[in-house]
């Protein structure tokens, strides 16, 4: 599928993200943010093709920039086409990172610190935390695991590994385009159609994926396979995202808990379809949702792995 150069890029960058997490200063994801939001100022109009044009502008100049970069690495040799894939797949992913913040969420809500734990939530998800109980915030931290297992570690992962530096780039740049302005409030629900549709494909498989592994791992946290698969079959399809709903209802039928229900964001309430079977998920649940995350993570890899040695 891909050669060996790249597939040591990928795993360095996996690396690097294990050890390190994200950057802590100057991230470039944050970048792109600043240069996205400005180009709004001039951009913005309430209508599809206006959001489609600030999509099209963002993310092909983020693919220019890598097949430039991929093709100067290429001809300066292995080393440099490892070290620089390795930097932009360290620089896409999140897993790490979210995995701490799943867990530092738990000690909050373990504590019983909910203002702690209401501060801490806008780090993994985009809710109202000022209108969440304990339980609320249990809940909003497991979906969140489990849909950024998919988005911030698999997805990225994948693309690294099939579409090189220019393919991992241009992923992170849809999917933050989508964290930004791919949702239904009043300014965006038109200007950013465009950005969430091109997240939804660039998901698309990666989600699928990610389940596929939560069924194959759910038994290192104790977790059900068989309600993993029959959440997912069952329940997947009723949630308004193609792909959350198939990662969330994979983890709910996982770990035997109930996801969905009504979700706050600063927008508007939206009544979430329920995933999965069991009760409403405990901090304990979340414990488990942060361990099957890093399970799937690392199976990711295996993955990734697997492939590139198939294809040489």
């Amino acid at each position: 599928m891909f050669g060996r150069t790249r597939l040591v890029g990928v795993l360095a960058g996996y690396l690097a993200d294990a050890v390190f997490g994200d950057p802590r200063r100057g991230h470039p994801v944050a970048a792109f943010g600043a240069a996205a939001a400005g180009l709004e100022r001039f951009s913005y109009r309430d209508s599809r093709l206006a959001g489609a044009m600030h999509a099209g502008v963002l993310i092909g100049a983020l693919g220019l920039l890598g097949a430039t970069a991929q093709r100067y690495v290429g001809q300066r040799g292995p080393l440099w086409s490892i070290a620089v894939t390795g930097v932009a797949t360290w620089m896409s992913l999140g897993g790490t990172s979210l995995a701490r913040t799943g867990s530092a969420m738990s000690e909050l809500l373990g504590r019983e610190d909910i203002e702690e734990a209401r501060r801490l939530l806008p780090s993994l998800c985009g809710r109202d935390p000022a209108l969440l109980d304990a339980d609320g915030l249990a809940r909003a931290a497991v979906e969140s695991v489990a849909e950024n297992t998919s988005d911030a570690q698999v997805a990225p992962l994948l693309w690294a590994a099939v579409g090189g530096i220019p393919g991992v780039l241009m992923y992170r740049g849809v999917n933050t385009l989508d964290s930004m302005i791919g949702h239904r409030s009043p300014r965006y629900a038109r200007f950013g159609w465009a950005a969430a549709r091109l997240d939804d494909m660039a998901n698309y498989p990666a989600a699928r994926v990610t389940a596929a592994l939560v069924v194959l791992c759910a038994p290192v946290v104790g977790g059900s396979s068989s309600g993993a698969l029959r959440a997912w079959r069952r329940d997947a399809a009723r949630h308004p995202s193609p792909n959350a709903g198939v990662v969330e209802a994979a983890f709910a039928g996982a770990l035997g808990v109930r996801l969905g229900g009504p979700t706050h964001y600063q927008y508007g309430l939206q009544i979430r379809p329920s995933l999965g079977d069991g009760p409403a998920p405990t901090v304990a649940d979340l414990r488990r949702a942060v361990r099957l995350s890093v399970a799937v993570q690392l199976a990711a890899a295996a993955v990734v792995i697997a492939a590139g040695r198939s294809g040489r």
